[in-house]
């Protein structure tokens, strides 16, 4: 009657067993929603899971660099049936501050997605850049392609030369006064000067951020600056490249890519159409889409036409087996 018993509770185990496995397998469940820290070169990076499903896991590489995965909070009304990975990479946001310039490298940065991807156990993911997030993200899928399902590619740069050559183009739309202020300054390397700085808030207003920004207090999450990353591998504005990416170029690797790419840009975009759609052309399976209204924040310029683009490809990629 003991070893009955036994035998009995010893199926049941082995049951109750069987099925945890089967739960903690099952791909909906792998990636459960909730924020954590993952350990890296140089300090910890934040990340958070928001959502669940069955569809391929989201992650998001933000601008900057320096930048926060905050620019992204809209893709929270996506209403997508699966799980959207936000970041903050390392040096800003949430993540662990950095003064080391030794960590403030393209491939370190690489190196952080893919420990995030290697700590969330995903594979099979769109991954989603944005303005600097694309110079990441080309890089990542170079050097992973096997991990990357699709892409999509928020106002893209790929070439610093094709993107100062975009500037140069808008910054001849203002004022003779300010082409002037933007010159001067710039050939004697004074990029704190008050002129200097309202000519610089003239140009983003009319190509990085068109509408204002939703005034939201978020003092309380003690956000780490990332500026003196971007002043290290960008440079001093949006239109002058003066640090460790000035001489970036994957145009030749393009042509590489052979998954499906979403490229798409603001109307107003620093990241011009006409040079966006030439980079379409340079990828075997890439679609483009212009969003009106909307300069390099496209996001906050027009989040409707932006989610409606970007939910559009993510239908047409989960369809595909």
């Amino acid at each position: 009657m003991i070893k009955t018993e036994n035998k009995s509770i010893a199926v049941k185990l082995l049951c109750l067993l069987f099925l945890s496995v089967l739960v903690s397998c099952s791909p909906e469940n792998l990636l459960l929603p909730g924020e954590g820290f993952v350990e890296v070169n140089g300090g910890k990076i934040w990340y958070e899971v928001f959502g669940e499903g069955k569809k391929a896991p989201i992650i998001l590489l933000h601008g900057g660099p320096g930048g926060t995965s905050l620019g992204f909070e809209p893709l929270k009304e996506l209403g997508y049936d699966g799980p959207i990975v936000f970041l903050d990479q390392l040096g800003s946001g949430r993540s662990s501050a950095i003064t080391d310039t030794s960590l403030m490298t393209i491939e370190n940065y690489v190196e952080q997605v893919e420990s995030l991807r290697n700590h969330l156990g995903i594979k099979d993911f769109v991954l989603y850049g944005s303005s600097w997030g694309t110079m990441l993200g080309i890089d990542y899928y170079l050097k992973y392609p096997d991990e990357v399902k699709a892409i999509i590619f928020s106002s893209p740069l790929f070439s610093t030369d094709s993107w100062i050559a975009d500037a140069d183009t808008l910054i001849a739309t203002l004022p003779d006064s300010v082409q002037q202020v933007i010159r001067y300054h710039e050939s004697i390397n004074e990029y704190d000067h008050p002129d200097y700085h309202e000519a610089v808030k003239l140009y983003y207003s009319l190509y990085v951020t068109r509408k204002e920004r939703p005034k939201i207090d978020r003092s309380y999450l003690n956000l780490v600056s990332g500026k003196e990353i971007y002043k290290y591998m960008w440079g001093p504005s949006e239109f002058t490249s003066t640090g460790t990416l000035r001489n970036f170029d994957r145009l030749e690797q393009l042509g590489k890519i052979s998954v499906p790419v979403l490229l798409f840009t603001g109307q107003y975009d620093e990241a011009r159409p006409s040079t966006v759609q030439y980079y379409q052309s340079l990828i075997s399976d890439a679609t483009f889409r212009e969003i009106p209204d909307a300069a390099h924040s496209t996001l906050n310029d027009n989040k409707e036409e932006t989610l409606k683009v970007v939910m559009k490809f993510l239908e047409r990629v989960n369809s595909l087996n």
